[in-house]
């Protein structure tokens, strides 16, 4: 097992960084082990729920962690908005990254 400390910068889609970062190592899978940070505004889809919520603001990671393969991203996150109200669920597209988003894989 290796593993890879990314930091990913303002501006970067979180899923989409991560598979990426998964493309460029050429590993056929790999495991967000933790990941914190923040982002400006996050799509997160909550359980038995189809289509993403949008949230807007100013958000800090608190948790990350999920699969990542070339089939796509399975992962989960839990933030928190500026009032300290934690929401969590699957990462969809459109988790921007705001100041920086340090995670480890696996």
């Amino acid at each position: 097992m290796e593993a890879h400390a990314l930091r990913l910068n303002p501006g970067d889609d979180l899923r989409a960084a991560l598979d990426t970062a998964l493309e460029q190592r050429g590993a056929e899978a790999a495991f967000v082990v933790s990941g914190i940070g923040s982002l400006r505004g996050a799509r997160i889809r909550y359980a038995g729920v189809e289509t993403a919520a949008a949230l807007e603001g100013d958000l800090e990671i608190l948790t990350l962690s999920g699969t990542l393969s070339p089939d796509g991203a399975h992962l989960h996150i839990s933030v928190s908005d500026s009032t300290g109200q934690i929401r969590g669920g699957h990462v969809a597209p459109g988790c921007t990254v705001r100041t920086t988003a340090e995670t480890l894989i696996a």
